[in-house]
């Protein structure tokens, strides 16, 4: 084919040709196909029209336009430091990291500039002023209050930018070094305190126990003189009626054999090898015997 009859061909079939090319482009400009993780900001002569979610979307060509492609995905801010001062006037330097993600891009892209920034600033305020309600000790014994208070405090601030925080963290709290070596003083006064305390309550409780072991000591004491007692006065009250029934030989018999077992006791004694006996104690033996021979017949 010569170029002469290629050129009469276009030439001839030429609207043909330009309304395919239109109907293309409008195809291409009439179907938005959105990824999983972002939603698109659709723009009418300028203004907000509708914002579209995932899956193909069908605007009108040329006039609609997708100004804004947002991703939905969660962010993370950079992690940021700032100082704050707490209720007892202690100046600490607070770490914290936030995670949000965008629910509604309309609001964010036309109400605000710079997100993350935005963010930043209004986490940095919101810690501030909770840091200085709560003294340092609460500071460092209730960090999963404080963070959730702080969270609230961002979700609200946060809330007409269409943005939503799923988590806010305080990673450390750090102090100045005099600070620390306070607070280091401070905890070895407190355990010296608290290690004078067990030893003054052991001490207590060694007396008391010491005082118990006494009290049962003499109580134990007093039983065994009250039974001593009871048995002596039993068996003054058998020599007794020993005497009532069979006259002055049963106390004489009595005496004799207390007499015999005194110098039987004094003969056995240690280092006793010689005994000095009174002059009556043959005597003693002889009643002895008799009274002994006299109540075995």
């Amino acid at each position: 084919m010569s170029e002469d009859a290629i050129l009469e061909l276009v030439s001839s079939n030429i609207l043909y040709l330009l309304a395919a090319i239109l109907i293309v482009l409008v195809v291409f400009k009439g179907i938005k196909i959105v990824p999983q993780s972002e939603k698109y900001v659709i723009e009418r002569f300028g203004r907000l029209h509708s914002v579209l979610g995932p899956g193909i979307n069908f605007i009108v060509p040329f006039l609609d336009v997708a100004r804004h492609k947002i991703s939905i995905l969660e962010r993370q801010l950079p992690n940021a430091t700032q100082d704050a001062i707490t209720k007892d006037n202690v100046l600490v330097q607070i770490d914290t990291s936030v995670f949000y993600r965008i629910l509604e891009p309309e609001k964010t892209v036309y109400r605000i500039r710079e997100v993350d920034g935005a963010i930043a600033t209004t986490v940095a305020g919101i810690v501030r002023a909770e840091i200085g309600k709560m003294d340092l000790d609460e500071v460092q014994s209730n960090r999963s209050q404080l963070i959730t208070r702080i969270q609230e405090s961002v979700e609200t601030a946060v809330d007409d930018w269409g943005i939503e925080v799923t988590r806010a963290e305080i990673l450390d709290v750090n102090l100045d070094q005099a600070t620390r070596d306070a607070m280091l003083q401070q905890l070895n006064a407190e355990r010296a305190r608290r290690a004078q305390v067990t030893e003054a309550e052991g001490m207590k409780r060694s007396v008391e126990l010491q005082a118990d072991a006494e009290l049962y000591a003499a109580e134990q004491s007093a039983k065994a003189r009250r039974v001593q007692a009871d048995a002596e006065a039993y068996a003054t009250e058998v020599v007794a009626r020993a005497i009532k029934d069979h006259g002055i030989e049963a106390a004489q018999y009595q005496v004799a054999l207390k007499q015999v077992e005194a110098l039987n006791a004094l003969g056995h004694g240690d280092g006793k090898q010689t005994i000095v006996l009174p002059a009556n104690a043959l005597e003693a033996f002889g009643d002895a015997f008799k009274m002994l021979k006299g109540g075995r017949s």
